[in-house]
């Protein structure tokens, strides 16, 4: 598939019990833009924007696909960086943990009311007017709380979503003054079955290295196995999927795509749907409405 280069990056994060995801928009400058996105129907909602960086790896959306745990950085006072908990598309936080810094932050949705935050032991204070409701506990994650960067939040949350580790590298090249600063060989390579026909559809995710100048931080490219041998490949992707109905969802150059799995139409990739393209948006104010102020009721 050939696209226009975009600077901007798109991130998604599905739901496990609802056919909802939030998408992450990026860019070109350091705003995100959050949006809600419908798989069932495809019907998108625009949110809220960000200036500043949220690091959507060490993201979470919760079961039911209504409530987000996110973490965010500015830099500035009072907080530097935060972790927090909103109402998609929207992020105004209904509970807010100071960071301070670039390290850990984030966390995973362990189930609705039990939350593991990557913060350390003197960071989990909630801010100002934060409210947590009774039935919701907070707990820290893992042995080295608040440490780590995207991993270990994203390779946990993928570890849960149903991916597999199938290739890690053995060698690394380094050179901060090239146009890609870490290749890894092989690549760290990611693979998760169709949840409609398993053992014949899978997705593999493929990270070539880190930081390419003028380019993302994730050298990330996405293909499909067919029947176990044939493999079609996506080519660089920012990221992609399997939706609940078994479609293949996918992203990049700020649009988002489908690919259905009705009557193997997964073996052509020139069919992929153009679901929505977010390339041109610019940051706008928007405040969020009274019902993303509070928590859900259930």
């Amino acid at each position: 598939m050939q696209t226009t280069p975009s600077h901007v990056r798109t991130y998604a994060i599905l739901a496990r019990r609802a056919p909802l995801a939030v998408v992450f928009r990026r860019g070109p400058s350091k705003s995100v833009l959050l949006i809600k996105w419908n798989t069932l129907n495809d019907k998108i909602e625009l949110g809220q924007w960000f200036k500043g960086r949220i690091y959507e790896r060490r993201c979470d959306l919760s079961p039911e696909g209504d409530l987000l745990l996110y973490f965010a950085a500015n830099y500035r006072k009072p907080f530097y960086s935060w972790s927090a908990i909103s109402r998609p598309p929207f992020l105004t936080a209904l509970a807010l943990w100071p960071k301070g810094d670039g390290w850990g932050g984030g966390g995973l949705f362990l189930s609705r009311k039990r939350i593991a935050l990557n913060h350390g032991a003197d960071e989990m204070v909630l801010a100002g007017n934060s409210v947590l409701p009774r039935r919701v506990a907070v707990e820290q994650f893992g042995d080295r709380a608040g440490w780590g960067e995207d991993n270990p939040i994203w390779w946990q949350r993928l570890k849960r979503d149903g991916w597999t580790l199938v290739s890690y590298p053995t060698a690394t090249k380094e050179d901060f003054a090239a146009r890609v600063w870490i290749e890894f060989a092989p690549p760290i390579t990611w693979r998760k079955p169709n949840p409609v026909c398993p053992k014949q559809y899978s997705l593999e995710m493929s990270i070539l290295g880190l930081k390419e100048r003028d380019g993302p931080m994730y050298l990330t490219e996405h293909s499909v196995i067919r029947n176990k041998d044939k493999v079609d490949k996506l080519g660089r992707t920012d990221w992609a999927d399997w939706s609940q109905s078994g479609d293949l969802l996918f992203a990049l150059d700020g649009c988002l795509y489908r690919l259905s799995n009705k009557d193997e139409i997964l073996a052509r990739m020139e069919d992929a749907v153009k679901v929505a393209d977010f390339s041109r948006l610019q940051f706008k104010n928007c405040e969020a409405p009274p019902e993303a102020r509070r928590w859900p009721n259930t």
